[in-house]
């Protein structure tokens, strides 16, 4: 498994960290044609609100040999629960980059949805034999309308018909088997 970002989740399944994908590569994983695949510059990864869940994750970043950040500044050391906490209080976006193309926000915030209530109804997506939790497609479209950003405002303007068909297609659907 070549794919540096299927490691990472691959090293955090292991680690039995707990994490959704959400935002457009989420949506990606519910594209089965290549010509509706949307173009991203990073991944994001939705976590519930548990210190020890987001420790495990920078743990497992750091032996990935991720640069995490936070606020565009390298994340303080010691990473421990104390920072940890902190970060979770602040529901603070984690940056973790490998410097070769890899980024991944690691995110306690979904505008509009509670970790839980996303976990709950998640499908599960198979690539390269690597377990992908996704937050469901009608979701994902939800949270970026109601973050009210311009770049949200302006992917969903761009590809309303396109995610439209998407979204037909997946009614009713929340079972996972699909890879992008």
């Amino acid at each position: 498994m070549a794919n540096p970002f299927q490691v990472l989740l691959a090293a955090l399944a292991e680690a039995e960290c707990q994490f959704l994908l959400i935002g457009v590569a989420g949506v990606n994983y519910y594209a089965t044609a290549g010509s509706v695949l949307f173009v991203t510059r990073d991944r994001d990864l939705f976590l519930p609100s548990g210190p020890e869940n987001l420790l495990r994750i920078w743990r497992v970043c750091e032996h990935q040999r991720l640069e995490l950040t936070l606020a565009g500044e390298p994340l303080d050391m010691p990473r421990d629960s104390w920072l940890a906490q902190r970060v979770v209080e602040r529901r603070a976006l984690t940056h973790a980059r490998d410097g070769r193309g890899l980024e991944v926000d690691l995110t306690l915030v979904m505008s509009g949805f509670e970790f839980d209530a996303v976990w709950s109804e998640r499908r599960v997506f198979i690539a390269d034999g690597v377990e992908i939790p996704v937050a469901r497609l009608d979701h994902i479209v939800q949270s970026k309308a109601s973050a009210g950003r311009p770049k949200d405002r302006l992917f969903l303007a761009t590809h309303k018909e396109a995610l439209r068909n998407l979204l037909s297609r997946d009614e009713g659907t929340n079972e996972g088997g699909g890879s992008p």
